[in-house]
């Protein structure tokens, strides 16, 4: 029995684009640099210092500052441009009655992935919420999936699944030693998940505690 969940936030519990491609915007328009938003949604679920060096080519130092700007204005507007995903609180609701254990494992910093989960009423149902620090350090998904584990005492890592939407939780999960599943609900595709070997594939919200609860 898989009693340990771990679900990813972006993309898995919350739709969280809008929020997320005006902070990257924003960020992006003070360098002057302009992108089309189509092309900024496969940059939604990795650490933002990743996102600015790798995909802009920003030094580590400019980087750093751009996620000051991006951050600018997620705090006091990106952060509730977001919604959940219709279907995942009653997901919650049959999961905790079934006795399983719930934790979030983000690379979303923490206090945000907070505020945004006690902002839509779904942080009771969590043992624990897992993310980054605020100084980026921690924002690696393998990292954070250990932190998580690590805080709540799990050791028994065959009894525990991670569910998200990108490679970058597939990869964390098998670092980890533990089982994951791939949603096509998010931002990710199912050629990504694949090819980042996730264990299971789900379509849709509806389709997920049933899939949870049979393995």
């Amino acid at each position: 029995m898989k009693k340990y969940i771990l679900f990813d936030l972006d993309g898995t519990l919350t739709d969280s684009q809008e929020g997320i491609l005006n902070s990257l915007q924003y960020a992006l328009n003070f360098y002057g640099i302009s992108t089309a938003r189509s092309e900024l949604k496969k940059y939604i679920g990795p650490p933002l210092l990743d996102t600015f060096g790798n995909a802009f080519g920003f030094s580590p130092k400019k980087s750093a500052e751009a996620v000051v700007k991006y951050r600018e204005y997620f705090a006091e507007t990106g952060l509730f441009e977001n919604k959940v995903y219709p279907g995942i609180e009653q997901l919650l609701n049959r999961l905790c009655a079934a006795g399983r254990t719930l934790i979030v494992a983000t690379s979303k910093p923490e206090e945000y992935s907070k505020r945004i989960l006690q902002h839509f009423r779904l942080a009771g149902y969590f043992k624990f919420i897992a993310g980054s620090l605020m100084d980026e350090t921690r924002s690696d998904k393998a990292e954070v999936i250990a932190y998580a584990l690590s805080s709540c005492g799990i050791t028994d890592h065959a009894s525990s699944l991670m569910i998200g939407d990108r490679s970058n939780d597939i990869i964390g999960a098998r670092k980890n030693g533990i089982e994951s599943a791939g949603v096509l609900y998010g931002y990710g595709s199912l050629q990504e998940l694949q090819t980042a070997g996730a264990d299971h594939i789900v379509k849709a919200v509806p389709d997920l505690a049933d899939f949870i609860l049979s393995l």
